[in-house]
């Protein structure tokens, strides 16, 4: 396992470091990506010694109901990702070794998590877009939209930046965002695990289990 401990004051300097600019990129193009690498760039988990709460949001889910973020996943291991569904390269990367690593667990350990994604282009990313989307990664994934500014504070409260899409010089779309998954635990509901984008598949399927069961990995 690939990990260091931070204070969470430290973090939230280290996160605002890195963010990722996904281009709209149609097929063929080469995608829009500028990541800067915090100093901790070549480790794949951060421990925080003190976990982060899990942001208060209530939004709209892939069914187009409300989904309040607390209740739905209290008790339960939880990874949370903010991104976008028109991102050619780093969320659906992200979102699809999440969903390789889960399929490694038990049944019963399969079903008690719950992956969030949580978009950063909510004008784009409707109930039904982001259903679409993850049907072809996890249909159990749980994808969730709503007011920017809401989306954007949750995120803030996770150390995480994210910024309103807007045009590049070349007159695409991209949506800044950090790239960090947070895993919170069963046990305290606290966001006590941090993975950078060069997390791989291999990270996540050994830390799942013990995630699954609030241990640190």
């Amino acid at each position: 396992m690939r990990k260091k401990t931070y204070a969470t004051a430290a973090l939230f300097a280290a996160a605002a470091l890195t963010l990722s600019a996904c281009g709209s990129g149609d097929a063929g193009n080469q995608p829009v990506a500028a990541v800067s690498a915090d100093p901790g760039a070549t480790k794949a988990a951060t421990v925080l010694d003190n976990p982060f709460e899990k942001p208060d949001l209530v939004l709209t889910d892939t069914t187009g109901k409300k989904y309040d973020l607390r209740a739905e996943t209290k008790g339960r291991p939880t990874l949370i990702y903010f991104g976008y569904t028109h991102c050619p390269d780093v969320c659906p990367l992200t979102m699809n070794n999440l969903a390789v690593a889960k399929k490694q667990l038990p049944k019963a350990e399969q079903d008690k998590l719950r992956v969030v994604f949580v978009t950063t282009d909510p004008a784009r990313d409707t109930p039904a877009a982001l259903g679409t989307w993850l049907k072809g990664i996890d249909p159990d994934f749980i994808g969730l939209t709503g007011d920017f500014a809401a989306i954007q504070a949750g995120a803030r409260r996770l150390g995480i930046s994210i910024e309103p899409t807007s045009k590049d010089k070349n007159g695409k779309t991209v949506s800044v965002h950090g790239t960090q998954v947070i895993a919170f635990s069963p046990k305290t509901d606290a966001g006590y695990v941090l993975y950078g984008e060069n997390a791989t598949v291999d990270d996540y399927t050994k830390d799942l289990p013990e995630i699954a069961e609030g241990k640190t990995p």
